[in-house]
Parts: structure tokens; C-alpha cells; sequence
């Protein structure tokens, strides 16, 4: 089934995308809503649409700033832009993003279920996380104890025993104050961190297609080439061999 985002800040407007086609019948689901660009942005990286349907003004983020932020992080997912008629120089912007067709409001259903046909009659490209995209944001000038078990990570993320014990013995300080520290800087866990570097590390290997998918595995950490496979797939929706012949 392709999965199909709705982002629109009128809740008429997602209810009349989600309800006015028939979906099931196109091969299509409707896998998620937004109601602004910046969780149209989330959510896309979260769920990796084949398409997104979306209004141009929103709240917090626009449509197209959000299709530029997706293009930055190597997402592909096609676009299908609803714009009113007196932001045509808008849709001419965001056909540029990548957006593959526009619907002028209002609109009709069958207007809507055409171009979504025609998109689907094209090769679709699912959307591909970008190895930086996966790391968790660190601030700019983060603690003493932040920024050691960042590079404490990046050193040692190929040791396969490594864990926020070894971390917090090597910087002389308990794991609780350390876990507290962290998750209040980054909102993310250590453990988390570890996990989403390893896999970053393994987008690039990936990416340079001459080691196998098991010495990938080994490199990054992880004996079991089949437990590092499910936490790949996890974090960007595709199995390690899906990513690779993705990134040909």
C-alpha cells in the first residue's frame, strides 16, 4: 500500500483529502495528519510517505519550507501542493522542491484522485533518511559531560560492549547523573544516541556498497547481522539491503 500524508492547517480540508477518495481502492492509506509544516516534517521523516499532500500556508512551518527541509535531509517522497489561485507563483516554487503536481482550491474530489493516479502511474521513489538525519541535535555549545559522551561515541561506537556504564566510568561520573544530564541536553538517552550513530555510521557504509550488510554489522558494533538489521529498519524504514540498492 502506498502511505499517503495529509498536511493542512483546516481541519475540513484533512477530512475532506482523507474521506473524499477512495483510498483502499488506489492501493493507497492514509498513514498520518498534520496540521502545520513543522509536524508535516516530522512526521514524514518518521514515516517515510511515498506521498504528501499539502496546503502551502500553515502555521509554525509552511508547506514549501517544509518541503525544502525534506529535500535537505534526502527525502523523496513526491508532493502534490493545494494552493489558492492568487499563490500560483507559490506552486511554481514548490514544483521546483520537487512537488510533482498542484490542486488550485477549491477542488474536487476526482481532481484530487486524478493526480494522485498519475503519480502512482509514475515510479515511485520512497522517501530515503539521509545518514546526518538520523543523529539527534546537540546544542551548540553543550555541557562538559555532553559533549565527552558525544565523542566518547564516536570513538568507541565499533565496541560491542559498550554502554552508558563505560561511558560514565570513563568520565568519573554516576550513570543517573549523566542519563539526567544528557536526556535534559538532547532529549534523547545515551543508549538512543549510541543506537542512532551506529546506524548513521552504517547509512555511509552502506552507501559505499562494497562491504556486505554482516561486516557492516560487525563494524558498527553488532554481532547479530539480523538484530542490526530490525534497529536499521527501525530507524529509517528500510532493511539495510533496501537502503543500499536505494543509494545507487
Amino acid at each position: 500500500m502506498h502511505r499517503i500524508l495529509i498536511v493542512d492547517d483546516e481541519l475540513m480540508v484533512r477530512r475532506g483529502v482523507a474521506l473524499g477518495v477512495d483510498w483502499q481502492q488506489m492501493g493507497c492509506i492514509v498513514a498520518a495528519e498534520a496540521t502545520n509544516g513543522a509536524e508535516g516534517l516530522r512526521l514524514a521523516l518518521e514515516l517515510k510517505p511515498d506521498l504528501i499532500i499539502t496546503d502551502i500556508r500553515m502555521p509554525k512551518m509552511d508547506g514549501l519550507a517544509m518541503l525544502a527541509e525534506l529535500r535537505k535531509q534526502g527525502c523523496n517522497s513526491k508532493a502534490i501542493v493545494l494552493t489558492a489561485y492568487d499563490e500560483f507563483s507559490f506552486a511554481q516554487k514548490a514544483l521546483r522542491l520537487g512537488a510533482v503536481d498542484y490542486l488550485l482550491k477549491p477542488f474536487r474530489d476526482q481532481d484530487l484522485a486524478g493526480a494522485v493516479t498519475r503519480i502512482l502511474e509514475q515510479t515511485t521513489t520512497p522517501c530515503v533518511p539521509s545518514p546526518q538525519s538520523l543523529l539527534p541535535d546537540i546544542p551548540k555549545a553543550p555541557s562538559k559531560y555532553v559533549a565527552e559522551t558525544v565523542q566518547y561515541i564516536v570513538c568507541h561506537y565499533s565496541d560491542h560492549e559498550i554502554g552508558i556504564a563505560d561511558i560514565a566510568g570513563n568520565l568519573c561520573v554516576s550513570e543517573s547523573h549523566l542519563s539526567h544530564v544528557f536526556k535534559k541536553e538532547t532529549n534523547c538517552t545515551v543508549t538512543s544516541y549510541l543506537t542512532c550513530y551506529r546506524i548513521h555510521v552504517a547509512m555511509m557504509k552502506l552507501r559505499d556498497h562494497r562491504p556486505k550488510i554482516y561486516e557492516v554489522a560487525e563494524m558498527v558494533g553488532y554481532r547479530d547481522v539480523n538484530y542490526f538489521g530490525s534497529i536499521f529498519k527501525k530507524l529509517t524504514g528500510l532493511s539495510p539491503s533496501e537502503y543500499q540498492e536505494r543509494c545507487t
